[in-house]
């Protein structure tokens, strides 16, 4: 039997009912030579887990970044939820080791599959959901998937502000424009980060986010702005 109390743990949440996490975990194979098992398998709540990891994602970015376009999020999002992306969440935290599942499915390699994963992981965030709201299931989805925001921003062209103020501030000035960590509020959890971005020992851009990364690149933003618009060598 999967250690209910072990993936609680990773997961972060202590579930009020705990039948809601065993749904998450069965696999259709497991029902089909176990018909007698009371909670049935999880593609009921592999569907609603779809749509509220949509939902958390989108008010992430939404909340976060002002500054993108509906096209520009919609991208995003949809990097952050596909297959690919969830398949490798759930690798990370062992998911597949947890996982009810059927002799057959188990000897094809049933428990590395993404559509098995990936299923698993979004049946868990409706659990957590249906257990616990919104709030706490938003808190577990954007920790386990922290590492794969930081990747799709550093590939989005959002994040190319930095680099364009870098480009901009050594060719008119030769030099490197540094950053700086003015504060750090909130508890663990929901921290949050303001950072300014100085050219020649002036403030040209200040900038606030949920990571210091983020923060950074709002400042760069801001500095470009006022670079482009009114700096004055």
């Amino acid at each position: 039997m999967p250690d209910m109390a072990a993936l609680q743990k990773i997961l972060g949440v202590t579930f009020n009912q705990l039948s809601l996490l065993e749904q998450a975990l069965v696999h259709s194979s497991y029902i089909n030579e176990n018909p007698d098992y009371v909670s049935g398998h999880n593609e009921r709540l592999e569907f609603f887990g779809d749509a509220v990891l949509d939902f958390i994602v989108a008010e992430k970015l939404y909340q976060e970044f002002p500054d993108l376009t509906e096209g520009k999020m919609t991208r995003l999002r949809a990097m952050l939820v596909r297959r690919d992306t969830l398949a490798r969440v759930a690798r990370a935290i062992s998911l597949g080791d947890y996982l009810y599942m059927g002799k057959g499915e188990e000897s094809s390699g049933g428990r590395d599959k993404a559509l098995n994963l990936a299923g698993a992981l979004e049946a868990i965030i409706a659990a957590v959901y249906l257990d616990q709201g919104i709030m706490v299931a938003g808190k577990m989805v954007n920790r386990i998937l922290a590492g794969e925001w930081e990747k799709v921003f550093r590939q989005s062209t959002y994040l190319d502000y930095k680099s364009k103020l870098q480009e901009l501030v050594q060719s008119r000035f030769q030099i490197t424009p540094a950053y700086r960590l003015v504060s750090e509020t909130g508890p663990d959890h929901d921290k949050s980060f303001t950072v300014e971005v100085m050219v020649n020992a002036e403030v040209v851009g200040t900038g606030t986010g949920k990571s210091k990364k983020i923060a950074e690149t709002e400042a760069a933003r801001l500095a470009l702005e006022r670079l482009g618009a009114d700096f004055t060598e």
